[in-house]
């Protein structure tokens, strides 16, 4: 099976380094490493209005121990995320992906709002730009800008290694600047690697 990443990013593929490509992978992949999470203290009640709903996580911290589990089943990628802080708590970020043509792909939040993006290779670094945020009614998929909701999203995804990845996810609004930030270092493991 082919996975989604493969599928829109096409030729492309081929441009990705090991680490991403295993990262990427079409089986259960598990991703093991650590996750800085920062933002402005003006922005804890919105990101907990917003958690409620599935988005982002509301409580910042260094060197998280982190693991994301992903699996394609029918067409979409599930990814859910485990984010263990140094007081024993568990906040949990779930979330699920769609193909949705060309290079762009569709994250999902819970079963109404996503974020479009489109995702490209340059110099071995994949790079996502958010398009627009949706809400899916049935069959239709409404735009909300994303200046309505949080504002511009960028991802950089940089191998380290032959195992290894670095990723940084940034929103940044018109106004207020970085609004939300979580960055870390992953290893990508298959299923077979992680029994």
């Amino acid at each position: 099976m082919t996975s989604l990443m493969q599928q829109a990013l096409g030729a492309d593929w081929d441009a990705l380094p090991p680490a991403l490509k295993a990262h990427y992978g079409s089986g259960r992949i598990r991703d093991v490493g650590h996750l800085d999470i920062a933002y402005p203290g003006f922005m804890q009640g919105y990101l907990s209005l917003l958690s409620l709903f599935g988005a982002l996580v509301n409580r910042a911290g260094q060197q998280l121990s982190t693991i994301v589990d992903k699996q394609i089943e029918g067409g979409r990628q599930s990814w859910r995320r485990t984010i263990t802080y140094p007081d024993g708590r568990i906040r949990r970020f779930n979330s699920h992906w769609i193909h949705a043509g060309g290079n762009r792909l569709i994250e999902f939040v819970n079963p109404v709002l996503g974020l479009e993006m489109v995702v490209a290779v340059r110099d071995g670094v994949l790079r996502y730009q958010g398009r627009r945020f949706v809400a899916k009614l049935g069959p239709w998929l409404l735009t909300i800008p994303e200046n309505w909701v949080l504002g511009h999203t960028t991802i950089v995804e940089t191998a380290i290694d032959d195992v290894r990845f670095r990723m940084d996810f940034r929103l940044t609004h018109p106004l207020f600047g970085e609004v939300f930030r979580y960055a870390g270092v992953f290893e990508a493991r298959s299923e077979a690697t992680t029994r």
